[in-house]
């Protein structure tokens, strides 16, 4: 690994690793509904990211750029995703005392690789993410196995960080803090969303 290609990587990380709709939800759910859950919804975080990385390496980012309708259309489907687990957090932060929150019903391994796919499907900021980082990282007359190499590195360090957060997260004592303090956290959880929900509807994609 040069050291252009090492500070790109922590770039990355940093950016992937700050809090996010993504990084809360992983949190949410390892706390919530346990490590198999939560290892579940990072995967399924991980393989929106590549779906994106890969639609990027191939071209999309800039089809999407020119097509200003598709970019708009992510957007607006994401926001409302968000606003959705957003209302789901609520709900489970404002459940009495020793009633199951709605927000933590246990769901199927695929239910909840899809929560996570989703979370990055609907995220328009995605695409263009891996698009600005192959433009950044790569020179114009970069091969296509030079575009994929990086992608390689940059979605193994996504994988390692979105799993070491669900590992973190559905640990005993993160748990347990989580039980005695369920309403704040959820609460709190929406909140987060929220606000994620009206910074994608506000923010300047292009």
């Amino acid at each position: 690994m040069t050291p252009g290609l090492g500070l790109v990587v922590l770039g990355w990380l940093v950016a992937g690793g700050s809090p996010g709709p993504a990084t809360l939800t992983i949190a949410g759910t390892g706390m919530a509904e346990g490590r198999g859950a939560a290892l579940a919804v990072a995967l399924g975080i991980v393989a929106g990211s590549a779906s994106w990385g890969l639609a990027a390496a191939l071209g999309m980012s800039a089809l999407m750029l020119t097509h200003v309708w598709i970019v708009e259309t992510v957007r607006y489907a994401g926001a409302l995703y968000l606003l959705w687990l957003a209302v789901k957090s609520l709900r489970a932060g404002l459940a009495p005392a020793g009633v199951k929150p709605f927000r933590t019903a246990t769901g199927t391994a695929r239910r909840l690789f899809l929560r996570g796919y989703l979370i990055h499907l609907t995220n328009p900021k995605a695409i263009l993410s891996w698009g600005a980082v192959f433009a950044i990282a790569l020179p114009p007359t970069a091969s296509l196995a030079s575009v994929f190499a990086l992608f390689a590195v940059l979605i193994t360090a996504s994988t390692c960080l979105f799993l070491g957060y669900a590992l973190l997260f559905s640990t005993r004592a993160i748990g347990e803090g989580y039980r005695r303090l369920r309403g704040w956290f959820e609460l709190s959880f929406a909140l987060l969303f929220g606000g994620a929900a009206l910074k994608l509807l506000t923010a300047r994609l292009q």
